[in-house]
């Protein structure tokens, strides 16, 4: 039989502070201060294009369901 508890990801809730305070220094260290500022902008507007992409598409199926729903009607 499987033991299902080997595949959860255990590391994910087990974050603390001085594991995050790790992880932000290793991305210092690795990057540098003048280039985060720069990816995270660039983060955001990924952000913000998925954003817009995302209310396109709802939009899109809705309105196609309405425009079959008026040629049947």
């Amino acid at each position: 039989m499987l033991n299902h508890e080997i595949f959860k990801p255990i590391f994910l809730f087990s974050l603390g502070a001085p594991e995050i305070i790790l992880i932000i220094l290793v991305i210092l260290i690795l990057f540098g201060a003048k280039k985060i500022p720069e990816m995270m902008q660039g983060f955001g507007k990924g952000i913000k294009e998925f954003k817009k992409a995302t209310k396109d598409i709802e939009s899109e199926i809705t309105n196609t369901g309405n425009t079959e729903d008026k040629k049947t009607s």
